[in-house]
């Protein structure tokens, strides 16, 4: 996939890092993946129910692991052109999505989340 100029919507809990909501959840390894999404030119937007300190924190989890965002809970230019509350993106990765590639590891949390080898994979990185 072509992800140059590509706004993508990513959620963070059971997406970036595994089910530990209000705390920050344990490495699942989409560090790497992000990244990787972000060098090929695609525009991460973190896309989460998380607000007030739990986004911060979560906010703070992509500084220290050096992923840029392009925007917060929105498209930063959609209200430019619409008044839609939805964000704006053209792929939308979240734990929660039908045919989301989801994986299991009773070692790191009792809930299924984003299996991102497969993310890479079906994104040809």
């Amino acid at each position: 996939m072509n992800l140059f100029n590509t706004p993508i919507a990513v959620d963070f809990d059971g997406t970036c890092v595994t089910h530990e909501y209000p705390y920050i959840g344990k490495d699942i390894g989409a560090q790497a993946v992000l990244k990787k999404i972000v060098e090929k030119g695609g525009k991460l937007i973190l896309w989460t129910m998380r607000s007030h300190e739990e986004l911060t924190d979560a906010l703070e989890w992509f500084q220290v692991n050096e992923i840029p965002l392009f925007g917060v809970q929105g498209h930063p230019t959609q209200s430019d052109w619409t008044s839609s509350p939805k964000c704006y993106a053209k792929l939308y990765i979240d734990d929660a999505a039908l045919g989301a590639p989801l994986t299991s590891n009773i070692n790191l949390s009792e809930r299924p989340f984003i299996d991102w080898s497969e993310v890479s994979r079906m994104l040809d990185l």
